[in-house]
């Protein structure tokens, strides 16, 4: 290889925040997915997209490490998460964050003593620090006024923000989100949208989400893979709006376009 090929190489691979290699998800006998190999670079908002039942939400589960594959391995921000053990594997999965499906926030705590707890659990930060901290990711949410309320107080896309923020609150390399938009109404979802759009840039963070919402997908995602039940594989990897206009996957028209199986394609 010539010395600028070596350089090239070597830059792309700095560019990988997270590289998925020979992936095989499943339970006992029963294989959902097999041989998965995608990466996801540095600084993009990259959605994993597929139908019911095709293993978006196990996939994730993989990767922040609370699944172990049948075969494969997931290397995070450089250390593989699949063998890593531990000190070890507790030093990657601080370097991730995750709002879950439906926010996960306890309803017996505040906002800001939500957003506080990873805080308490991984730092030796005075309180006062870890309040700061906390009160600070409230406020890049939009949620500076109501860091006192209850998250039954609010509304369900604003315990979505607060979910966000406290899934960045130990500064990750990685923020997860699972079917951020589930639930909302358009406006909020679009809302959102806004947000973690405006996160990925001015922060320069990685953001991978799990979702099936199109209008939310053609807004945000750089990339996207699609997941096929059918083919146990990956059917699909891209720009979203390209491939809806360029493929000829049958399965990949039909979701993207979201047309019945029985309709003429378009031409």
């Amino acid at each position: 290889m010539s010395e600028a090929r070596a350089d090239n190489a070597k830059t792309a691979d700095r560019d990988v925040v997270i590289r998925v290699q020979g992936l095989t998800m499943g339970f006992d006998d029963f294989v959902l997915m097999r041989d998965l190999d995608f990466e996801v670079r540095r600084g993009e908002i990259f959605v994993i997209l597929g139908g019911s039942g095709s293993g978006k939400s196990t996939l994730l589960k993989h990767m922040i490490g609370l699944l172990q594959p049948q075969a494969g391995h997931i290397w995070v921000a450089g250390s593989d998460i699949t063998a890593a053990e531990g000190a070890e594997r507790d030093a990657i999965l601080q370097r991730v964050g995750v709002m879950y499906q439906m926010g996960a926030l306890f309803g017996s705590m505040t906002l800001l003593e939500n957003v506080r707890l990873p805080l308490e659990v991984h730092t030796d930060l005075p309180r006062d620090a870890m309040d700061a901290i906390a009160r600070s990711r409230l406020q890049l949410v939009g949620l500076g006024a109501f860091a006192d309320f209850m998250p039954s107080e609010i509304s369900g896309g604003m315990q979505k923000r607060a979910a966000i923020a406290r899934a960045m609150v130990l500064d990750p390399e990685v923020l997860f989100l699972d079917e951020p938009s589930a639930g909302l109404d358009p406006i909020t979802s679009a809302d959102l949208d806004r947000l973690i759009q405006r996160l990925a840039r001015t922060l320069d963070m990685t953001i991978v989400i799990v979702s099936h919402e199109l209008a939310s997908i053609f807004a945000i995602a750089d990339r996207v893979i699609m997941l096929d039940k059918e083919s146990q594989g990956i059917a699909a990897e891209g720009d979203p709006a390209v491939l809806r206009d360029t493929s000829t996957h049958p399965w990949v028209q039909r979701f993207l376009r979201r047309t019945d199986s029985d309709e003429e394609r378009p031409a």
